[in-house]
């Protein structure tokens, strides 16, 4: 016989096994052939087989019971994670708005209006300024979820990801008021202004009208759309201008947007009938270009690549932030287009404990330009430096990397470069019609060389001095013996040339194409005016009018004794401002704004979020959150006192704003 437990073999009958030591005595009624049960005082005994297959079965039975009713559970209770967003209508199409996608949990089998209850409240208890209207679910192409797409059926969480073959986890849906989604005009109030240029009709035409692209004239302010119509003409040209009217008012909705669309991408074509007015026209075309759209609103744009649910992370140490950047940059799992998360290390090694939300960031790309200045691919004036030739940065490719780190700065929401010379600034963006200066050559042989030619008085003494510069002359390629002596600008002009851009060709190819990361570069030579302040040294940087706009105040209600008291404090700061910006403090306004975003200097994007202003009673120095972008001002008796609370708050800031 065998034990029914571990599968030994008995000689004999025994209570216990030899082997596991488990109790057989129910075996001992076993039937010698194991076919038929025994009897005994009237009671049949089972075999010990039966019973050791009927336990195993009972066994089996609670096995399954116990897995299938475990995984049903895990399943029902856990749910799924889907994505939520919110969109608005911007000049008469739908957006998702930035920074307002949360994960919401949801159910495989939820409806869509289930999802968009949910959403809804998910939505309104992050952003207390929703509006309370009705709201309708929206696919991210910005059409209504009803049904599947491509199909009749009813929208079910479940079948619209098989539909899509995504996770659950990449799923994005938005709502939307209902009255953005039905709305149709893009400016009421500037629509009235807008005005078409108007279109011939006649009965024998065999073009469909609307087919016709109808573009704004401010020529034509009086159309015929505007006019009342005139009883007295035919009744065909009555219909000719009602056909002609529903068709003005049908692409009235979308002529701004499309002239926005334009003036953001659209190539600059300067058309000119003399060549000599072509620099001017140019000139004319960049102003206006400038003038209608800002740098914040170009790099908005180019700001809506970036995947905000990734991110490449930057371990910097602000004892040297090259090391830590070029290790960032150079990391095989970079990509330009995921956000940044940056730690920073205090000179112990320790970690700051801050969750990058912005702040750390800017800090990051403010002392990276700031580093990038002193880089040995740079050479020239301190404020109008240009890139030279150096071997060992060729072999590191830093001039390619220092492009993308311009680039990456620019639409990752922190500062220029600022130090960039105009004349390189316009080669970049594709001008001819660069000029430089003598101060501009750094070399101390050549610069000579270039004074004593430029001050040639006569033609044989520029010949003269030619001659003795002719090596010189002959390496710039622009050895030449003019016949007069004003060509001698020529050759000063193509010398400079040759020696900032010509010789450099390779390096700033190298830049510019570090440039083109995140579509920079064409931004650059499409709205030149509008990134030029934040390319190129500006005279116009930081004042305290401009810095008392970027910050505002978050005051208690009208009436409040809280609100004399920071009104009063108000006061206090907006004086502060100016006797910094006098220089009557000791601190600058660079500094101010440092202290608060982690920015040296405004971006040529928006600062998100609002850089505010709060009063804090409890702490008597300014307090300071960069990831917040706030100012606690303290609450002082007197403005000395808070002039000199200021003072030390500023600079004696650990972390971010320690320069």
């Amino acid at each position: 016989m065998y034990c029914p437990y571990c599968g030994a073999s008995l000689d004999s009958c025994p209570s216990f096994c030899s082997k596991c030591g488990k109790n057989i005595t129910f075996l001992k009624g076993k039937v010698p052939d194991g076919n038929e049960p025994s009897t005994s005082g009237g009671k049949t005994e089972t075999s010990s087989v039966d019973c050791f297959m009927k336990f195993r079965a009972i066994k089996e039975k609670e096995r399954k019971t116990f897995f299938t009713k475990k995984s049903h559970a895990s399943k029902k209770d856990k749910g799924v994670k889907i994505y939520i967003g919110s969109m608005e209508r911007h000049c008469g199409v739908l957006k998702p708005l930035r920074g307002k996608r949360l994960p919401l949990e949801v159910e495989t089998n939820w409806t869509s209006e289930q999802v968009l209850i949910a959403g809804k409240k998910k939505v309104k208890d992050f952003n207390q300024d929703m509006e309370d209207g009705p709201y309708v679910l929206l696919y991210p192409d910005g059409s209504e979820v009803k049904n599947i797409p491509g199909t009749n059926t009813p929208f079910k969480l479940q079948l619209y990801k098989e539909a899509i073959g995504k996770a659950y986890q990449r799923i994005t849906l938005y709502i939307c008021t209902v009255e953005d989604f039905f709305a149709t005009d893009c400016n009421e109030d500037s629509s009235s202004e807008d005005s078409v240029v108007q279109v011939k009709f006649t009965s024998h035409s065999q073009h469909d009208e609307s087919d016709t692209l109808i573009w704004d004239s401010a020529d034509e302010a009086g159309s015929s759309s505007h006019r009342p119509p005139d009883h007295s003409l035919p009744v065909q040209e009555q219909e000719a201008g009602k056909i002609r009217t529903n068709i003005q008012e049908h692409v009235r909705d979308q002529q701004k947007c499309y002239t926005n669309y334009t003036r953001l991408y659209a190539p600059i074509v300067i058309e000119s009938d003399s060549e000599g007015s072509d620099q001017s026209t140019q000139h004319v075309e960049e102003e206006w270009i400038s003038d209608a759209i800002s740098a914040a609103d170009i790099v908005s744009d180019l700001s809506q690549k970036i995947i905000r649910t990734s991110c490449s992370r930057f371990n910097i140490n602000r004892a040297n932030i090259w090391d830590g950047a070029v290790r960032g940059f150079k990391r095989a799992s970079y990509d330009p287009l995921h956000d940044m998360l940056v730690k920073f290390t205090d000179d112990e090694g320790s970690t700051e404990d801050a969750v990058d939300t912005g702040g750390p960031k800017r800090e990051f790309l403010t002392l990276l330009m700031d580093c990038l200045k002193a880089r040995r691919i740079f050479d020239g004036p301190e404020n109008g430096r240009f890139l030279t030739f150096n071997n060992a940065a060729v072999r590191e490719d830093e001039y390619f990397l220092a492009g993308r780190m311009i680039a990456v700065s620019i639409v990752h929401g922190g500062p220029g470069p600022r130090f960039l010379s105009n004349m390189l600034y316009d080669y970049l963006i594709g001008r001819t019609d660069i000029n430089g200066t003598v101060e501009d050559v750094t070399d101390e042989t050549m610069k000579a060389a270039l004074i004593e030619i430029s001050s040639a008085e006569s033609l044989d003494e520029l010949h003269t001095l030619i001659e003795k510069y002719e090596s010189l002359l002959q390496t710039a390629g622009c050895f030449d013996f003019p016949q007069s002596v004003k060509g001698k600008d020529n050759i000063v002009k193509d010398f400079i040339l040759w020696y900032i851009i010509y010789r450099n060709q390779y390096s700033v190819q190298r830049f510019r194409d570090g440039l083109s990361t995140l579509d920079v570069i064409n931004a650059l030579q499409q709205h030149p005016i509008a990134f030029r302040p934040y390319m190129c040294y500006s005279v116009d940087r930081l004042t305290a009018v401009s810095l008392e706009d970027v910050f505002k105040p978050q005051l208690s209600e009208p009436g409040s004794t809280r609100r004399q008291e920071e009104t009063r404090i108000l006061g206090y700061w907006r004086d502060y401002l100016l006797d910094t910006g006098e220089q009557e403090t000791g601190v600058s306004l660079q500094n101010i704004l440092m202290f608060a975003t982690g920015l040296d200097s405004l971006p040529p994007s928006t600062i998100v979020p609002q850089p505010r202003l709060i009063f804090e009673r409890s702490s008597k120095f300014p307090i300071a959150s960069t990831c917040a972008n706030t100012i606690k001002l303290p609450v002082s008796k007197s403005y000395d006192e808070f002039k000199n609370a200021m003072d030390f708050g500023i600079q004696n800031s650990p972390g971010f704003g320690l320069r």
